[in-house]
């Protein structure tokens, strides 16, 4: 009966996502599903404060219990979210006054590829030297990191 109840043990550690393991806070996460509802407490019985209907919106977890992540949000808004609708794919949402420049190289001197309005939400890729690539669909490029929340360090 040991024997059965340590490999039972063993196989649920190896077939739990990377993702669903604790790591340490706070770090970058985004939402992993069209609609993400933000809890006022790490549980299901807590009212929802907030319907998130953006996939890939980037959130900061700045807190761990159970399976659920206490998180902030680009406008400062915290919540709890059930920790299998995060993703640890990186993101960004682009920030500030004006349109973002989104440059062929990390130089801003590079050619202009595009205008990103603020609101945009991309993947974020590599940043070096103030300038993180970013690709919102097909469209890719590098923009300032000022100019992106959920870059840098959390």
């Amino acid at each position: 009966m040991m024997r059965i109840a340590l490999f039972f043990f063993l196989m649920l550690g190896i077939a739990m996502p990377a993702a669903a393991q604790d790591r340490e806070v706070p770090y970058w996460a985004t939402v992993r599903a069209e609609e993400v509802n933000m809890r006022v407490g790490p549980s299901i019985n807590y009212p929802i404060d907030w319907v998130y209907r953006r996939k890939g919106l980037p959130v900061k977890v700045v807190r761990l219990y159970q399976g659920w992540r206490l998180v902030q949000d680009p406008d400062g808004t915290q919540g709890w979210i059930v920790a299998r609708l995060l993703s640890p794919q990186r993101g960004a949402i682009v920030i500030g006054d004006g349109l973002a420049e989104m440059r062929g190289s990390p130089e801003t001197g590079a050619q202009l590829l595009w205008n990103v309005e603020p609101g945009v939400v991309g993947t974020l890729g590599d940043c070096r030297d103030g300038w993180c690539e970013f690709r919102v669909k097909a469209q890719e490029g590098w923009v300032r990191e000022d100019r992106l929340w959920g870059a840098g360090e959390p």
